[in-house]
């Protein structure tokens, strides 16, 4: 087992070994570790309903009544009522005719690609995908090509070389997690229909945050209806745990019965999918905190506008690109000496040389918080003011 030692010294030499930091409070602006509080700037719960008290007594409640496990896999007896009334709350929100949960949206992805595509099919991916959605292409068999980030062009020339495959299926991120921009979604569109090429969009990032109704990307490009797989996730703007692929009753059958990440696995606990039941209903129910989400954005936005380096967010994602990991490292451990969490990103999350810190807002950050994050950037000599 020496070999482990060594590479567990290559990753720190590198300043690659990743460890965690354990949350003593919940999912906050302000975290408490180690019995201090900390200005958090790194959770995607971005409508603040993780710690929603409608979210805890909805759990609660289902405890009481369904207990804490699901003791099996959907198929044998792991459906529970629960579990079909998020599915149809999940399509109904989605404007699809079915839907489909995996415990978590990594499963959802790899799931849906595996069973969909496979050898003698060709799927096309943006370079800049999540890991989920590149490991489940690897993994599918399928004959696997990478377009340039948002480059439509280059993907439609690509297609243009598929006519020899059985099956072509384009997949692509709406919100890219990383950098936060979002993708070109109506020309991929068009480009799909040119070619007769299935589309999957990953919706995760984007679910309760776009759209008039918060239900996505999608929605907020005017194509319901036009993207064959839509995955989405419970963990991020809908506070509880999970994934989802929605789209067709047909593609839903098929993935009961071909996806083996749905398969062979438990199911999810009823109290998740009553947490879940609660956060939609409160993102359909009420715009207003996805409306103070956006008002942070702007707010955020603004404030940036006056510094360099300049950085800008489409989403509530915002990427300061450091450069090497070492850097990254030292300017994380900065903002927390400072009373700041927001942890390096690092290879092989991001490509080597563009390590950084991942900013993402929630609705429930207050104006204060975000001048203090600006101020201290520019006390660490991050941020300049602009030269007039």
């Amino acid at each position: 087992m020496e070999f482990i030692a060594e590479i567990l010294q290559e990753l720190k030499n590198k300043s690659l070994l990743r460890d965690y930091t354990a949350i003593e409070s919940a999912q906050e602006p302000i975290v408490r570790i180690k019995g201090k509080e900390y200005l958090s700037f790194c959770s995607n719960n971005y409508l603040g309903l993780a710690n929603h008290p409608l979210l805890k007594q909805a759990a609660i409640e289902a405890i009481h009544q369904y207990g804490c496990g699901a003791g099996a896999s959907r198929l044998v007896s792991g459906t529970m009522t629960l579990h079909t009334a998020l599915e149809k709350k999940i399509a109904g929100f989605k404007g699809t005719e079915a839907a489909l949960l995996f415990p978590a949206g990594y499963m959802a992805n790899l799931g849906a690609l595996c069973a969909i595509v496979s050898k003698g099919d060709i799927v096309i991916g943006d370079k800049l995908n999540h890991a989920s959605i590149i490991d489940g292409c690897r993994y599918s068999g399928a004959t696997f090509r990478v377009y340039p980030h948002n480059d439509s062009n280059k993907l439609e020339s690509l297609l243009q070389k598929s006519s020899v495959y059985r099956r072509k299926l384009i997949v692509t991120d709406s919100v890219f997690s990383m950098d936060g921009d979002i993708a070109p979604l109506m020309e991929i569109v068009s480009v799909a229909k040119k070619y007769d090429a299935l589309l999957m969009v990953d919706d995760a990032h984007a679910t309760g945050v776009f759209g008039k109704q918060g239900r996505g990307l999608i929605e907020h490009c005017g194509l319901e209806g036009q993207v064959e797989i839509i995955m989405g996730s419970l963990s991020k703007a809908i506070g509880s745990i999970g994934g989802f692929i929605a789209g067709s009753q047909q593609l839903i059958d098929f993935l009961k019965n071909k996806a083996r990440h749905f398969i062979y696995t438990t199911a999810l606990p009823p109290s998740v999918c009553a947490a879940s039941l609660a956060g939609l209903h409160l993102i359909m129910e009420n715009t207003a905190p996805m409306n103070n989400l956006w008002d942070n954005i702007r707010y955020l936005n603004s404030r940036l506008s006056h510094f360099s380096p300049l950085i800008a967010g489409e989403s509530p994602i915002f990427s300061f690109l450091i450069g090497s990991a070492k850097d990254a490292l030292d300017i994380s451990m900065k903002l927390f000496q400072n009373g700041i969490l927001i942890p390096a990103i690092r290879p092989p999350t991001v490509p080597a040389g563009t390590s950084r810190l991942r900013v993402s807002l929630m609705a429930s950050h207050e104006k204060h918080h975000l001048d203090r994050f600006i101020e201290t950037l520019c006390n660490i000599g991050f941020l300049k003011e602009k030269s007039s």
